[in-house]
């Protein structure tokens, strides 16, 4: 048997047993879309390959996503909103990177230090995910979704899924 410490959208620390390893990604999910998350943004954010970005299942972070009303699709996370920035690659003498997909904040002077990162001039700023190279893995992504085609340079916008009906009882954030 194993355990899954949650922390609920509330801030209580809730243990969950899990049967196996194989439904961990389950529970996960379970409590995930009710805002339930399983510990802090790591420095640097949460990482994940490029080519599940698109159909991504947030609720394995607790997160979701969230159209405000100007039309700009956001993910929500713990009370805080996270944009999606399109990252080019780098080639040059000091460092290569692929292209990648990063979804942060501005950063507020209650962010510990640990997850703040410099930007341009005083601004700092909090990833909470960034995809980037790597092969793409289904437990990822939201279950029944299709693998997205390989995108040829820049990652294409998708079609938003119909959003998922509410039960009375779920608590929403």
């Amino acid at each position: 048997m194993l355990h899954i410490e949650f922390i609920t959208d509330l801030g209580a620390k809730v243990t969950v047993d899990v049967e196996s390893a194989d439904k961990l990604l389950d529970v996960q999910r379970q409590y995930g879309r009710l805002g339930w998350t399983t510990g802090e943004i790591p420095a640097g954010g949460y990482q994940f390959p490029f080519d599940n970005e698109p159909d991504f299942d947030w609720a394995l972070i607790g997160a979701r996503k969230w159209t405000s009303p100007d039309g700009e699709e956001l993910i929500l996370h713990r009370g805080h909103a996270y944009r999606r920035r399109e990252l080019e690659a780098v080639d040059s003498r000091k460092m290569k990177l692929p292209a990648a997909v990063k979804y942060s904040r501005g950063a507020k002077n209650t962010d510990p230090d640990h997850v703040r990162e410099k930007a341009d001039g005083e601004f700092e700023y909090v990833t909470l995910a960034i995809f980037r190279g790597g092969k793409r893995q289904e437990r990822y992504a939201i279950p029944g979704s299709r693998p997205a085609p390989a995108p040829t340079s820049r990652p294409q916008p998708q079609a938003r899924p119909a959003p998922a009906a509410v039960a009375d009882d779920d608590t929403p954030f």
